[in-house]
């Protein structure tokens, strides 16, 4: 089996994005702001958003399985304030749902939580458990800056984050660390903020000492970690410097990367330095990269050529493309045991 552990909801109907452009509007005040039942999306509707796209690729490429949450970027939690990301964190999760409901062999649902800048993440925990105890959700998308690029959140290790975290090791629920647009100019949100995300996490969790008081937290680094592996021993001298156990102690036992980067140099990179045990399949389509590369004549993030490519034994790529997404996301393993996979 091919456990894809990140992919997100980027081909949802045209309706959705309307509903989000009037409530957007409703902010500055120019309309009354739209009602959750006035979205309408038929089950037909969500078939045709995603069995040409996400599914015909992932047949075509032999996923299996996706863990599949909203749109990143269109989760804007910079936008309105926590009525509005609670509204609209609502339906795109309800979505989610709806599109694993219709193939649960294929889809499994991760949720995006109502941050807002400035707010308390225990806001955050009635969507939560919603999400988990009625949607059966796998997993969240945890976004360390609401703000939206200009980082105003305080670090993921700071105590304002413990009630997530508790509710997370509650359910035996892993987080992916996964920013949403950015509106700072100076990043670009997929090329730029994502990864500076990713690599920011990782050295707060460096600093930090999360792992002491929540042991069995699991967190995700997506697009593979950022800068993470290529700079892996800048990490180990700076945790030296900080008076920090080794990196293997200290954070691998509770941070996981995923396999979203888009050529082999890199995930061969990425194989070599990071322990394959923490590395869990995903290729983030249809995402932020769709072309075709020209040296290679498949599509950028067409991941599973790359990982079957590099030097992995059979064992690790069964590993890597299966067995850690089974340990990391116990409930998605419950669930697929139920199906009898």
């Amino acid at each position: 089996m091919i456990i894809d552990c990140h992919g997100h909801y980027t081909t949802a109907p045209p309706a959705l994005a309307a509903w989000r452009e009037r409530q957007t509007a409703a902010l500055a005040g120019s309309a009354a702001a739209p009602a959750p039942a006035d979205l309408r999306i038929s089950d037909d509707e969500l078939r045709e958003s995603v069995e040409p796209n996400q599914l015909r690729m992932m047949d075509e490429r032999g996923i299996d399985v996706t863990v599949f949450s909203p749109r990143a970027s269109f989760m804007a939690h910079h936008v309105g304030d926590f009525r509005t990301s609670t509204a609209w964190a609502a339906l795109c999760n309800e979505l989610c749902h709806r599109v694993a409901g219709l193939h649960p062999e294929r889809f499994v649902p991760a949720a995006m939580l109502p941050q807002s800048p400035g707010v308390d993440p225990a806001t955050c925990l009635p969507e939560l458990t919603r999400c988990v105890e009625e949607y059966g959700a796998v997993a969240v998308n945890l976004n360390p800056d609401p703000s939206g690029g200009h980082w105003t959140a305080p670090p993921l290790t700071d105590r304002s984050w413990y009630p997530l975290y508790e509710k997370l090791v509650e359910y035996d629920v892993p987080a992916m660390v996964h920013v949403s647009t950015s509106v700072n100019p100076a990043f670009h949100t997929t090329g730029a903020h994502y990864l500076n995300a990713d690599t920011t996490a990782f050295m707060q969790l460096v600093q930090g000492d999360l792992f002491a008081d929540f042991p069995t937290l699991r967190l995700v680094l997506p697009h593979g970690g950022g800068a993470v592996p290529y700079h892996w021993g800048r990490f180990r001298g700076l945790a030296m410097a900080l008076g920090k156990p080794p990196l293997e102690e200290h954070v691998l036992g509770n941070v996981f990367f995923d396999t979203c980067v888009y050529h082999q140099p890199g995930i061969d990179l990425l194989l070599d330095v990071v322990p394959a045990r923490n590395v869990l399949f995903a290729s983030e389509m249809i995402g932020a990269v769709r072309d075709v590369d020209p040296c290679t004549g498949h599509h950028f993030d067409d991941t599973r050529r790359y990982v079957e490519s590099s030097a992995l034994s059979a064992e690790q790529v069964a590993a890597v493309q299966e067995h850690n997404a089974r340990s990391v996301y116990p409930r998605l393993d419950a669930l697929l045991k139920r199906q009898g996979r």
